[in-house]
C-alpha cells in the first residue's frame, strides 16, 4: 500500500466497514477483461478467516467463469463524500479488498449462506431454509485468503 497511514489495522474495523456495506463487488477472471459484479452478501468471521456468502441463479456467466477458475477478489467501499485539501479536492472513503476462492454450497452450508445474507440484508426473519430450497438459487462461499483495508477522512 502506498500510503501506509491510510491503512485500516485493525481487524474489527475492517469488519465494520464491511458490515456497513450493503453490496460487495465480485471479481472474476474472464476470457479477454476482467468480469466485475455487485451482489448482496452475508458474512463471517470464524477462527480469525472472514468467509463471504453470495446467492445467484444457477446458470449463467457468473457461474461459467467460478467453474473455470475459483480464485476472486471482493470490494466493498464507502464514499463519505468529496473535500478541498487547500490545493485540489479528493474523497473521503473506506473501502476492503479481498482475495479468496469460491465454493458452491450444498447441503446446510446453503441455509447458513442464505441466513447470514437475509441478516445482513435486514431480513432475518424470512426463513433461509426455505429459500435455500428454491430450485433456481445457487449459494456461494468465498474463503478470503487476504484481506486489507484502507480509508482517507478530513482533517479537523
Amino acid at each position: 500500500m502506498r500510503k501506509s497511514e491510510r491503512e485500516i489495522r485493525e481487524r474489527a474495523d475492517i469488519l465494520d466497514v464491511i458490515a456497513r456495506c450493503q453490496t460487495v463487488r465480485l471479481g472474476l477472471f474472464s476470457d479477454d477483461y476482467p468480469y466485475i459484479v455487485p451482489l448482496s452478501f452475508g458474512f463471517e468471521e470464524r477462527d480469525g478467516r472472514l468467509t463471504v456468502y453470495f446467492h445467484c441463479a444457477k446458470e449463467g456467466k457468473k457461474t461459467d467463469l467460478l467453474a473455470r477458475d475459483s480464485r476472486v477478489c471482493l470490494e466493498w467501499d464507502s464514499l463519505a463524500g468529496y473535500v478541498e485539501t487547500g490545493h485540489s479536492v479528493t474523497a473521503d472513503y473506506e473501502s476492503v479488498i479481498a482475495f479468496g476462492r469460491a465454493h458452491r454450497c450444498e447441503g446446510e452450508e446453503r441455509v447458513r449462506g442464505i441466513s447470514l445474507l437475509l441478516g445482513h440484508t435486514g431480513f432475518p426473519g424470512y426463513s433461509a431454509r426455505e429459500c435455500a430450497a428454491l430450485p433456481v438459487v445457487d449459494v456461494w462461499r468465498v474463503d478470503c485468503e487476504q484481506v486489507m483495508g484502507k480509508r482517507r477522512f478530513a482533517r479537523t
